[in-house]
């Protein structure tokens, strides 16, 4: 496959979900989150990078969230497409200091993708370990063109 070929398929994959899919999830992980002890209000957001990787057996999604704790991340699946929420809190500084560049973004985040082949979102696996989030979706082994018996009765009488 050509890469632009792969690149456009990314991009179609990776496209936003209809926000009213997960509006309401969204309002009530965000409202949970504030309300985590020690959370302060949040008002930035950003948008932590990721990869949609498809293996024969699953459907492997790996997200960068250096500094971000696993009771601030959310994840939710709906009608073939999953939704990772959280927060990342802003670094705390000791001292006196002026920044000459300030480049790392924190506040909420929220990536939605649609799933690009029958998954068994009931079986997903999140690992969150060294700032990196892999989250594990197995696939539905398809059932187009499997044949099917199907037993005919027949009613005596």
């Amino acid at each position: 496959m050509r890469s632009s070929a792969v690149r456009s398929r990314i991009r179609s994959t990776l496209a936003l979900a209809e926000s009213s899919d997960f509006s309401e999830d969204l309002h009530r992980i965000f409202k949970e989150l504030e309300e985590l002890p020690g959370a302060d209000p949040l008002v930035g957001e950003c948008a932590p990078p990721l990869d949609l990787r498809e293996t024969d057996e699953a459907l492997e999604i790996t997200m960068d969230l250096p500094g971000v704790a696993a009771s601030s991340i959310r994840i939710v699946a709906r009608g073939g497409a999953l939704l990772i929420a959280g927060r990342k809190a802003p670094r705390q500084w000791q001292g006196d200091a002026s920044f000459h560049l300030l480049e790392r973004a924190y506040g909420r985040f929220a990536r939605t993708l649609r799933l690009p082949a029958p998954c068994d979102v009931s079986r997903a696996r999140a690992v969150l370990r060294g700032g990196e989030l892999r989250v594990t979706v197995p696939r539905v082994t398809e059932r187009r063109g499997r044949v099917i018996p199907v037993r005919v009765d027949a009613p005596e009488g």
